[in-house]
């Protein structure tokens, strides 16, 4: 089964400055605002052992000041000008992104352009975002009943460290981290050739890309980074794993599935796959575990979408008194059942719902396209993936997701972690 959804294709200009900057214009006059979003090609991914944290630690720094802005002053001149923003770090890349009045657009510019040339590597602000990044894991991670669960199932799944450590790092290796650590990481890695710049809502082409040029065109470019290699063997890395978890009220598990990497057929399929299993109340196992046996609190299901080896994550913390072993056996019935009979030809529809519902969201937020676009053209290559995505998505067949379930899910070839409360191992 497929279908085609017609709307009219995002405008995208696309072009690279001298210094190696790749650019990418989406203009929408529909509302007075434009996003603007900086995508640099470095995430956990990018770490060796014994410098994992960095790329996390980044995007703390990023907010320290450079020559033109003081700390602090970035987020002020973007909530004064009645914007808003943020950062974020992934294993494949972190991101900074504003939206602004439309007429803002030069200050959002020169705020991205002056921290890209100049930003303030010292040694107290080392010290301090340091700090901060120890007091979120703290906050996030370590002080929080599961906190630790996701970076523990990815230890489990990849063998290639590149892959499986923990995005916010070591804090031994933080600790040990120098000023000529952070500014060489920040010389080969902030620079214009490894980096996105989109610009998504109400301006003027020409008008942009004169600013576009004043503010980012005479930073010097880098030598680029050095290659890395993400590959994986099929096999998962460890089959089980018991961690006892001092904050948990109650056990829990999380299943975890190596896929294959990011818009690969087989990632597609596998991401349908997962919606239909987790994705809203719908889905199969929020059906039966929370609606139909009320067996369980929380149901967990995630896709990690990564341009190497991609994995599935299905998990629950069981009410009291309830069998662990009793909801596991339902999640692998119910994947059994789709990598034997595929979905429904009700299910496929409902999917093709939520695809539609979804792209129209995002093209309806001038942010939401920004960062979609700078993915595209970060990961891929190609922003105009954005105006095919959904039409690539809606042709997967049934028997595409079937296959796919069968060869990836309905495996022993996956990771078990079981959760347990202190002192109930």
């Amino acid at each position: 089964m497929s279908e085609t959804f017609n709307l009219s294709p995002l405008k995208i200009e696309q072009y690279t400055l001298e210094n190696g900057l790749r650019v990418v214009l989406n203009p929408d006059n529909a509302v007075p605002v434009v996003a603007l979003a900086v995508y640099y090609d470095v995430g956990s991914r990018n770490e060796r052992e014994g410098r994992t944290g960095f790329a996390h630690l980044f995007e703390h720094m990023m907010f320290q000041g450079s020559e033109n802005v003081k700390k602090a002053e970035h987020f002020q001149y973007i909530m004064k000008a009645g914007g808003t923003m943020n950062g974020t770090t992934s294993s494949e890349r972190t991101n900074y992104y504003e939206t602004l009045p439309a007429s803002e657009l030069p200050l959002g510019l020169w705020l991205e352009s002056d921290r890209m040339r100049s930003l303030a590597v010292t040694q107290e602000n080392l010290d301090n975002q340091r700090e901060a990044v120890k007091e979120e894991k703290r906050l996030r991670y370590d002080n929080q009943p599961y906190g630790q669960i996701f970076d523990l199932i990815a230890e489990m799944i990849y063998k290639n460290f590149s892959n499986a450590h923990s995005t916010i790092g070591s804090m031994e290796d933080l600790d040990d981290a120098t000023v000529d650590d952070v500014q060489e990481f920040f010389r080969i890695y902030y620079a214009p050739n490894n980096a996105v710049l989109t610009l998504s809502g109400a301006f003027d082409t020409e008008t942009a890309k004169r600013l576009i040029e004043t503010f980012f065109g005479d930073i010097p470019s880098q030598p680029l980074p050095p290659a890395i290699n993400v590959e994986e063997p099929t096999e998962v890395a460890s089959n089980y794993k018991e961690w006892e978890d001092k904050l948990a009220p109650f056990p829990a598990f999380l299943i975890g599935w190596k896929i294959p990497k990011r818009r690969s057929s087989e990632y597609n399929a596998l991401y349908l796959a997962g919606k239909l299993l987790y994705d809203g109340e719908s889905s199969r196992l929020y059906q039966k575990l929370v609606k139909g046996e009320e067996s369980i609190i929380q149901l967990f299901g995630f896709t990690d979408e990564r341009r190497g080896p991609s994995s599935i994550y299905v998990g629950a913390i069981p009410k009291p008194e309830k069998d662990l072993s009793k909801i596991r056996d339902v999640i692998m019935i119910e994947i059994a059942h789709i990598a034997k009979e595929g979905p429904t030809a009700d299910e496929m529809q409902k999917l093709h719902n939520q695809l539609i519902n979804d792209f129209v969201r995002l093209r309806q937020s001038s942010q939401a396209r920004a960062q979609a676009i700078a993915e595209f053209a970060l990961y891929d290559g190609d922003p105009e993936l954005i105006n095919t995505e959904l039409e690539t998505l809606l042709a997967i067949t049934r028997e595409q997701i079937r296959a796919a379930a069968e060869e990836y899910l309905h495996s022993d070839n996956r990771s078990l972690l079981d959760i347990v409360p202190a002192g109930k191992g």
